[in-house]
């Protein structure tokens, strides 16, 4: 029983990865993994000892819009008011947001567990909360290998690949391996 991860499920409506290589881009589909920044960022939200393995599903993607606003502004002078009007810029970006996302975290314990199973998280954006559902699981290695969902391996091999810089480790860079499990994507996308 030694060998046994404890998982906890959460779900929640939607969901938003954003890729680090995305910053103004007009179209953004979700990142499908976690990187060990974000599970980092999870680990001391929970106040855990350590998230061991992750695994994440979904129901498709929603194709939504979001107005932005530039960071600068432009001066503009009204002469009718004799006026100075500051205006910023907006344009539309559309976000691939995914739809039901189901997030396994695997904790070395019972207790981290346990704590884990009491909190919510956020999927990178505040609105992107996900809940609890359904009991703690106590899993071999060989049975999380099994389940179906995307997964980062973090680790730096010949078939990985740059998934960001670390805001924990003062930016040092993120390699990973992606595994998929069969099929991950539970139904054809959607779009809005």
């Amino acid at each position: 029983m030694d060998n046994q991860m404890h998982i906890v499920t959460y779900t929640g409506p939607f969901g938003f990865i954003k890729p680090w290589t995305a910053v103004r881009d007009e179209q953004t589909y979700s990142q499908q993994f976690l990187t060990p920044s974000i599970v980092e960022g999870m680990r001391q939200k929970l106040e855990v000892s350590a998230i061991l393995r992750h695994c994440l599903t979904h129901k498709g993607f929603s194709i939504q819009q979001e107005t932005t606003q530039s960071r600068g502004y432009k001066q503009k002078t009204v002469k009718k008011y004799n006026t100075v009007e500051y205006q910023r810029d907006t344009s539309i970006i559309e976000r691939g947001v995914m739809l039901s996302p189901r997030l396994h975290l695997a904790f070395p314990t019972v207790e981290d567990a346990q704590k884990a199973h009491s909190e919510h998280l956020c999927l990178c954006r505040n609105e992107d909360v996900v809940y609890p559902s359904g009991a703690i699981q106590a899993l071999s290695e060989d049975q999380f290998d099994a389940l179906t969902g995307f997964e980062l391996l973090f680790e730096d091999s010949d078939d990985a690949f740059l998934v960001g810089y670390n805001r924990f480790e003062d930016g040092a860079p993120m390699y990973g391996r992606l595994s998929v499990t069969g099929n991950p994507v539970e139904q054809s996308p959607v779009a809005a």
